[in-house]
């Protein structure tokens, strides 16, 4: 399964990378958001991670730009905002899943999971 990581975070893509790799997922790194929705389009990956708050474009208008040109993409945000208003708006716009920062193993395995199973 190929992974996209959209983050402007080096160490948050390292540590995210970290544990997609030792899971065996093939990893794609993008460290803004319009390198992430060329990345998208160009390595069709499966499932991407996508950080909200990034220089430049925001998160959130990757996500509604990727989901606006493949609304069969897999999108799961990764945020270090906890507000439940944020994680409303992003399933809202079409995030099928949400983890928080710092990452956790168990959670980013179990939104993958999620992913594998329909949703």
């Amino acid at each position: 399964m190929k992974v996209l990581i959209i983050d402007d975070s080096a160490l948050a893509r390292r540590v995210l990378k970290n544990i997609l790799a030792n899971a065996s997922y093939d990893v794609i790194e993008a460290e803004d958001g319009i390198t992430g929705i060329e990345k998208y389009f160009l390595e069709k990956p499966d499932v991407v991670f996508l950080d909200l708050t990034m220089e430049g474009l925001k998160g959130i208008d990757v996500l509604r730009k990727i989901r606006e040109m493949d609304k069969n993409s897999k999108i799961i945000v990764a945020t270090a905002d906890i507000q439940a208003a944020t994680k409303e708006e992003v399933l809202r716009e079409g995030a099928i899943g949400f983890v928080n920062k710092p990452f956790s193993p168990e959670k980013v395995m179990d939104e993958l999971k999620k992913v594998k199973n329909g949703g």
